[in-house]
């Protein structure tokens, strides 16, 4: 057999893949792995949830003595169904369903929050890049941080004399020195190469700061968010309870008031529930941007 019928003998046995096979590998590789999502989820919710059904289990039978002085879940349930079942009802002003109050409450946290991460990031690169600054102002923010959050409260009423601005400079308060001790933390520990690589580009302090120290600094700046946000959550129904409004902290003092303590309950899983979206919002938010590398 001559070598030009050999090649065409081995072309005919092995032709080339057509078009609609390779489509086809590609859409199998891309293909949805149902049983391993589905054990990821079971193994993420059963251990949970058979955690809540033991400590409901406990909680019902310690609480059903005639005795006792809280409520057992069951009481919990056919006293405060209204509000479980119906988060988003809108009777009124001062009677609007725990999700409308709740999205209130979001509302202020996301401003004073906002504000202080914009400000504490700034304050925390100024303290971790300049020597100087660290010294004058370290010790600052170090005696301001142990206030309590309530404690800035009646400061704040005297001097913006309006509930809802007095709530925001609480959450900015509470949740700014978590944002600058971390953020300070992580550009005092950026690598000496990076910044010998801005000294030979002859970046100046903009580009240092967004081409260099920002994505160095990143997980640690994500680690003060996530502390700051749990803060802010917690100053905020604190403060409400003192400054009223249509919060969810407010609702919580008036139903105290009114001796509604299945209301009070409901409440308090709507701030745990609606606490723990936050913290895995901005943890999910720091992955994407540091690419995996802050605490999950």
């Amino acid at each position: 057999m001559s070598i030009q019928t050999f090649e065409d003998t081995k072309v005919k046995a092995f032709p080339a893949k057509p078009a609609e096979v390779i489509a086809f590998t590609a859409k199998a590789r891309r293909r949805i792995d149902v049983p391993a999502i589905a054990g990821r989820l079971a193994t993420a919710l059963i251990p949970p949830a058979v955690v809540i059904a033991i400590l409901l289990i406990v909680w019902q039978i310690a609480c059903s003595s005639p005795t006792a002085s809280l409520p057992p879940p069951s009481q919990v349930w056919d006293e405060a169904y209204d509000l479980i079942a119906h988060p988003f009802f809108d009777n009124g002003p001062q009677d609007i369903g725990l999700a409308w109050r709740v999205l209130v409450s979001l509302q202020r946290v996301a401003i004073g929050f906002g504000m202080a991460a914009v400000v504490g990031v700034a304050l925390g690169a100024l303290v971790g890049q300049s020597v100087w600054a660290m010294r004058g102002l370290d010790p600052v923010f170090q005696i301001l941080r142990t206030v309590p959050p309530l404690a800035w409260l009646p400061l704040s009423l005297a001097a913006f004399r309006d509930s809802n601005p007095s709530a925001l400079f609480v959450i900015f308060i509470t949740a700014i020195w978590p944002v600058i001790i971390n953020t300070a933390v992580g550009v005092r520990n950026i690598p000496e190469d990076y910044r010998n690589v801005a000294r030979i580009l002859r970046l100046n302090q903009l580009e240092f700061f967004i081409k260099i120290m920002l994505p160095a600094a990143a997980p640690y700046i994500f680690t003060g968010l996530r502390i700051g946000i749990g803060l802010s959550w917690l100053a905020i129904v604190a403060a409400e309870m003192l400054t009223g409004g249509v919060g969810i902290g407010f609702f919580i003092w008036d139903a105290w008031n009114s001796s509604r303590l299945p209301d009070i309950i409901v409440a308090l899983a709507y701030i745990g529930v609606t606490g723990f979206c936050l913290d895995r919002l901005v943890a999910a938010v720091g992955a994407v941007v540091t690419r995996g590398t802050t605490a999950k």
